[in-house]
C-alpha cells in the first residue's frame, strides 16, 4: 500500500502499476495551473489537478475495464485508453491534462496509482496492458 498524504510535506510514495518503478506524488492546490505533481525517476511532471475528478467521472460513464495505454508523449496513445483521453480535445480540459510541453504522456502510468489510493478506482498490476475501472 501508500505511505504519505498526498502532501508536498507528505507525499505519495507509490508505485507504477506494474510494479516496476517507484514514483512520488503530491497535490499542489497553490500552484498556477492547481497540479498535481509526480517526481518519477528524477523527473517531475505535473498534471493539472482537476485531472483526478474528471478521470473517476470518465471511468464512471465508460462503466467498465479501460486499459491505460501508456505512452510518452511524443508517441502516439492507443485509441480508446485511458492515455488517449487524457490528450483528447472532448476531455473537459480540452486537451493534454499533462501542464509541461514536453512532459505531458505518461498520464495513466502516474495519475492511474493516485487514483487507486484514494479509493476511487481498482487497478489492475501486471506486468503488460493493466486496465482500470471506477468503484
Amino acid at each position: 500500500m501508500a505511505q504519505g498524504s498526498g502532501t508536498k510535506d507528505d507525499p505519495w510514495l507509490l508505485k507504477t502499476p506494474p510494479g516496476t518503478s517507484d514514483i512520488v506524488l503530491y497535490r499542489a492546490p497553490d500552484a498556477t495551473p492547481p497540479a498535481l505533481v509526480c517526481i518519477a525517476g528524477g523527473t517531475e511532471l505535473r498534471y493539472h489537478l482537476r485531472a483526478i475528478e474528471d478521470y473517476h467521472a470518465m471511468l464512471k460513464a465508460h462503466g467498465d475495464w479501460m486499459e491505460l495505454g501508456n505512452a510518452d508523449e511524443q508517441k502516439p496513445a492507443k485509441e480508446g485508453t485511458v492515455e488517449a483521453w487524457a490528450r483528447s480535445v472532448d476531455n473537459p480540459v480540452g486537451g493534454w491534462y499533462g501542464i509541461k510541453k514536453g512532459l505531458r504522456g505518461r498520464f495513466a502510468n502516474y495519475v492511474s496509482p493516485v487514483m487507486e489510493v484514494l479509493g476511487l478506482v481498482e487497478l489492475e498490476h501486471s506486468p503488460r496492458n493493466n486496465r482500470v475501472r471506477a468503484i
